[in-house]
């Protein structure tokens, strides 16, 4: 379906109703798709995964906050669903009386799919009968899985039952595993676009700037859903990055090579990961395990070289002025 095609039927949705209704479906909000709203019950952390046929789907369907709740606006979306329903979650109301309460003041709600999920686990969900076919929802416990527009009516069914039999996952790998289920059962009628996942915590936070756990976007790409995994790959890479750069600053350095170790185990191809395991080998005095390292990234990229001239000067690596040499003469 082309972008005019999907105008045309926009507006065609709009003659159905009446005026009042009008300034209501979002003709620039359009996202027919399959999403999950999940809480992982072990560690309180809630997420939001979308895959669609449409560009940047991340950026008007997935809504989050942290010690709140999350929610997925999608369909003909009203994007005032995620940021009224997260706030009225966070003034203490559940997810469901908040879900109510929204659909009931908004008279474009036959065309609106919508789940939410709060801190404590209540899950609401929404499809409203004018709602693509096929379309769908179902809720279990701490989750909702709902799609629309999809090529069959096996979707929806197919993403609950990768939610449960995936409960030895981390959240993030959980609600991917569901996108994944969607996607093979059929998924978007129309093909593949776009994806995201995003991940909160169980608690507030003071800064907003640590709010999200994982933030991760595929804006156009085809294979959304393959990219996306690859990222949040890149993601647990990093991870294991920084707590390695912790273990440096508490001077276990046993523990941080662990860390950098199963970093570049999932990301091989890094050279960014290799060369700051040099760089914290050669900073505790093992100029011997570092020099190897730092040849293999000096010869893929002689850029690093001129980076560790660098270093000294602004204290990140701290060697004596031989041990320099022999890292700048490789």
């Amino acid at each position: 379906m082309t972008r005019r095609s999907t105008s045309i039927l926009v507006l065609s949705f709009l003659f159905l109703f009446s005026g009042k209704v009008f300034s209501q479906v979002y003709k620039d909000k359009f996202a027919h798709t399959f999403s999950i709203v999940a809480r992982d019950k072990k560690t309180g952390e809630m997420a939001v995964a979308v895959q669609s046929h449409w560009f940047a789907v991340g950026t008007s369907v997935a809504w989050g906050k942290s010690g709140v709740g999350v929610v997925a606006t999608q369909s003909f979306i009203n994007p005032a669903y995620g940021p009224n329903g997260i706030r009225l979650m966070e003034e203490g109301k559940n997810a469901k009386d908040v879900l109510q309460f929204l659909i009931s003041e908004d008279e474009g709600r036959d065309v609106r799919q919508v789940a939410m999920l709060d801190v404590k686990g209540n899950v609401s969900a929404y499809t409203g009968k004018s709602c693509i076919v096929y379309a769908d929802q179902i809720t279990g416990d701490n989750f909702s899985v709902q799609a629309n527009m999809m090529l069959t009516d096996k979707v929806v069914p197919a993403m609950a039952k990768a939610f449960r039999e995936n409960a030895n996952l981390p959240i993030a790998d959980r609600v991917l595993e569901v996108l994944k289920a969607a996607q093979k059962a059929g998924g978007d009628i129309r093909g593949k676009q776009s994806a995201a996942l995003i991940v909160v915590g169980p608690k507030p936070v003071k800064e907003s700037w640590n709010d999200k756990l994982i933030d991760l976007r595929v804006d156009d790409h085809k294979d959304p859903i393959g990219e996306l995994e690859r990222l949040l790959k890149v993601h647990h890479a990093y991870e294991y990055m920084n707590k390695g750069d912790l273990a440096v600053e508490h001077h276990n350095m046993k523990k941080a090579l662990a860390e950098y170790g199963a970093a570049q185990q999932l990301f091989p191809e890094n050279l960014e990961m290799k060369y700051w395991t040099a760089i914290a080998l050669a900073n505790n005095g093992d100029i011997k395990r570092a020099l190897p390292i730092f040849n293999e990234v000096f010869k893929k990229d002689e850029n690093w070289k001129e980076l560790t001239r660098r270093l000294p000067k602004s204290g990140l690596l701290n060697v004596s002025e031989s041990d320099l040499k022999k890292i700048l003469s490789l």
